[in-house]
């Protein structure tokens, strides 16, 4: 039964608090990703470590950020998405303490890449959850106003990062990063569930699975003749076996692995993935492109860098409110969105024009927010209510282990043929697989549903006209 048809939802009213307090949190540490490169790459280059590292770091930081999924979906049902948002800011904030004080590269793996990818981790799908229980119809101008936090975010902290990397040096602007983070736990005590939220059963999964069959009590004669039957199943298997199921089942019903039997779920979870991949890799390059390749000084480069955010805000307020007076899916929106980059980035690699940049950059942040806003919307028109939490999980591992191999593979394509172009390039091919992968299903899906829709209208006009007859 899905969870939420027994809740009033009333798609306003303190929903907009809560709203307003997720854009905090998302201005003050979701943003922190979209200036890494400002941040840490010049860092790593005086420690005389390449593009490699610098990818190998950021690919780590979306592992541990995408695989806390295997943990956030049961945190999520146990406790209260308050709690896991506000664990999530305070280990965003430790992680980047420890990048300040940063002497080789694995002090940024274990600051930057664990700490601060798990607590990312944690924060994103408690947001959403929180946001998801207090709107219906109205579910994606929140979210997309959620959101619209960390876009003021990478307009503003540019600029702070380069008035302190400028004035105060490197260890200061992470320190200041990380004070700044910490204002999430602001945002995070306003985070209130609209009803008390459903008893999730994971603790008494394990606590069942140390119970033996004779120390579960029996409530009624029934209950008896079935336990009387397993008793007998279980006699002719060894024990081991019997645990194992049993902690499979457990494992299966807490993570909602049943999921993954639907093929149409794992070409979304897939196609998100690869579409994720592309995005942090382009903000990771995106920088030393404008510096290096259109030889940009670093005021011109963080101006492009705000003139994505920008543009990424603005659309993140007005797309969802004409696709949902359209009523377009939010997968439609999510792949228009991905053909959108794809072109802006093959413009990008064709010219170095400083109009066309900039040009470019305004559609990049358009369509960027076409992906970023419908990204879990798209998952929570897939599954029930009652198994959102662990679909959102199950999209958080698929990144991570598509972030891990693929993006790892982008940063050694840029290395080995030292041209920022040739990755641009890279990234259009996985763009291009997820918009010939999801167009030709969408479509047949689209043509399935007006068909049966007509078919249905065609029913319902022959009945009525054989009452019309049969009471002439």
């Amino acid at each position: 039964m899905d969870v939420q048809t027994s809740r009033v939802v009333p798609d306003g009213g303190w929903g907009w608090v809560v709203v307003a307090a997720v854009a905090v949190i998302n201005m003050t540490n979701q943003s922190i990703l979209s200036v890494f490169g400002q941040l840490f790459v010049g860092e790593l280059r005086r420690m005389n470590e390449d593009t490699f590292t610098s990818a190998l770091i950021t690919n780590l930081n979306s592992l541990a950020l995408n695989f806390s999924g295997l943990f956030v979906g049961p945190a999520i049902k146990s406790f209260k998405p308050r709690n896991v948002a506000a664990t999530g800011c305070v280990l965003v904030s430790f992680g980047l303490a420890l990048c300040s004080f940063a002497t080789e590269s694995w002090h940024f793996i274990v600051g930057y890449s664990f700490f601060v990818g798990f607590g990312l981790g944690l924060i994103s799908p408690s947001t959403f959850m929180a946001i998801n229980s207090h709107f219906s119809s109205k579910r994606g101008r929140a979210v997309g106003v959620s959101l619209a936090g960390a876009g003021v975010g990478q307009v503003l902290i540019p600029h702070v990062v380069r008035y302190f990397l400028d004035n105060h040096g490197f260890r200061f602007a992470v320190l200041a990063m990380s004070a700044l983070s910490l204002t999430g736990l602001f945002g995070a005590m306003f985070l209130k569930p609209l009803n008390p939220p459903v008893k999730h059963n994971n603790r008494r999964h394990i606590r069942l699975l140390a119970e033996t069959d004779g120390e579960k009590g029996q409530s009624s004669p029934l209950q008896i003749v079935v336990v009387a039957t397993q008793s007998k199943i279980e006699e002719a298997q060894p024990k081991s076996e019997s645990l194992c199921r049993r902690m499979g089942n457990r494992l299966v019903q807490a993570m909602d692995l049943e999921l993954l039997k639907d093929a149409v779920f794992w070409s979304i979870i897939v196609g998100m993935a690869l579409v994720y991949t592309a995005t942090i890799n382009f903000t990771m390059i995106f920088p030393d492109f404008l510096g290096q390749t259109a030889g940009l000084n670093s005021t011109v480069v963080a101006f492009c860098m705000s003139v994505v955010a920008g543009a990424d805000i603005v659309c993140r307020l007005l797309l969802p409110c004409i696709t949902d007076h359209l009523r377009i899916p939010y997968r439609v929106v999510f792949l228009l969105g991905t053909a959108g980059l794809l072109f802006a980035r093959l413009v990008l690699a064709e010219s170095q024009d400083l109009s066309v940049i900039i040009a470019m950059s305004i559609l990049m942040g358009m369509m960027k927010s076409a992906t970023v806003i419908n990204n879990n919307l798209t998952i929570s028109a897939h599954c029930r209510s009652d198994k959102l939490a662990g679909g959102l999980g199950l999209s958080m591992m698929s990144k991570g282990v598509i972030v891990i191999t693929v993006g790892q593979l982008l940063g050694w394509v840029r290395d080995y043929t030292d041209s920022y172009i040739i990755c641009l390039y890279a990234q259009i091919v996985l763009l291009l697989v997820v918009v010939l992968a999801w167009a030709p299903e969408i479509y047949y899906r689209f043509r399935m549903q007006k068909r049966t829709t007509s078919k249905s209208m065609e029913t319902t006009v022959d009945a009525a006209e054989e009452n019309a007859k049969l009471n002439s």
